[in-house]
């Protein structure tokens, strides 16, 4: 079957039109198998697929998936997981919440003292402390299931134990020396907060990818190895690298820039960089070579592979994966947090953006 698309600078995304507020506001992509996109929202707390349909070269069929049906969430699933990056190994979709605090907004129904008191409210929600894992398999997520090429051994959705105020993870940084204040400070992320952006796996390394903090110039990017813990539904931190800590700590150079996705490519890391601000650009994809095996207490100058066009206000790139299957060049699919009008079609319909590369 031949899936590319006659257009190799954009694809359309049709949602179901239920579908139509959320699709302003995507935020994690995976490609998974060839022929199903896997979409997160980061105002929801549900996983969203799409599948090619050749006929009208598109990804179309939308078909939410609920966390809850797998995971159990601390909160009811209105309180969003904020959903802020996904990918998949070994018949498990993983991914991540985003760990962060938010900060209130001003709207222009307000007055300038309502906005004012609304820029001193900060909150976080339990949901987005999740870092999960769900079987998938034949193109379904499931909650158990045999694991197709070893029978005897049984996938099970889990997620990371949770703590009061957050997970094992931040309870593991809060004593980090670089990034130990943001996390005991409850920060926002849009204020260069502790935020998770970015999830990948290789082998059994879990890399997490942070939008901030970024400390005089240079982002972080977390590595983790997790194991299951006392229920087979929760996973722990296992202790790791020479010094035996539940986490390792990457530097990267990207120019003053947050991570905004990260996507294993071989034994390369593709960095979707943007600032960790409200601000609109620049944004850029970064290669780290042989970043998988980078070694602890290093800093790395990954180099820019692209430049990503950005709009003011909108056009936002938050997602991306590797396209080249359907291109038959070296490419990425893109997506964006809120697009810019011409990119909504329909009640349910947002484009991509397709980019070549060499």
């Amino acid at each position: 079957m031949n899936y590319s698309p006659s257009k190799c600078d954009r694809i359309l995304l049709k949602f179901n039109d239920s579908f139509k507020k959320s699709r302003t506001d995507l935020s994690a992509v995976l490609l998974f198998p060839k022929h199903h996109l896997w979409v997160g929202s980061d105002e929801t707390s549900t996983i969203e697929r799409l599948t090619f349909v050749e006929q009208q070269n598109c990804f179309a069929e939308h078909h939410t998936f609920h966390v809850q049906d797998f995971i159990e969430l601390p909160k009811p699933e209105d309180e969003e997981i904020d959903i802020e990056g996904l990918a998949y190994h070994d018949y498990y979709l993983w991914f991540i919440g985003s760990h962060s605090w938010k900060r209130k907004k001003p709207k222009p129904e307000h007055t300038d003292v309502e906005n004012i008191e609304r820029l001193a409210k900060i909150k976080t929600e339990e949901n987005r402390y999740i870092i999960g894992r769900i079987p998938l398999v034949d193109g379904t997520l499931r909650q158990s299931c045999p694991h197709p090429e070893a029978p005897d051994v049984t996938l099970t959705a889990a997620k990371v134990k949770l703590t009061e105020g957050g997970n094992m993870l931040t309870e593991a940084l809060a004593t980090d020396p670089h990034l130990g204040d943001f996390v005991k400070t409850n920060i926002p992320g849009k204020d260069n907060g502790f935020d998770v952006e970015g999830i990948a796996i290789y082998q059994q390394k879990v890399f997490l990818g942070l939008r901030g903090p970024v400390l005089r110039g240079w982002a972080a990017i977390l590595e983790l190895e997790l194991e299951i813990d006392d229920r087979e539904d929760t996973l722990k931190l296992k202790p790791i690298g020479a010094e035996q800590n539940l986490y390792k700590k990457h530097f990267v150079y990207l120019n003053g820039l947050g991570i905004r996705d990260l996507h294993v490519d071989e034994k390369d890391f593709l960095i979707l960089a943007g600032p960790t601000m409200d601000l609109d650009g620049p944004v850029r994809v970064y290669r780290w070579h042989n970043g998988v095996n980078i070694a602890e207490n290093t800093l790395s100058y990954p180099e820019v592979m692209l430049e990503i066009p950005f709009g003011i206000g909108d056009d936002h790139a938050e997602g991306m994966i590797t396209f080249n299957e359907y291109t038959q060049t070296p490419s990425l699919l893109v997506i964006y947090d809120a697009p810019a009008a011409a990119r909504l079609e329909g009640e349910g319909g947002v484009w991509a953006d397709v980019f070549s590369y060499q």
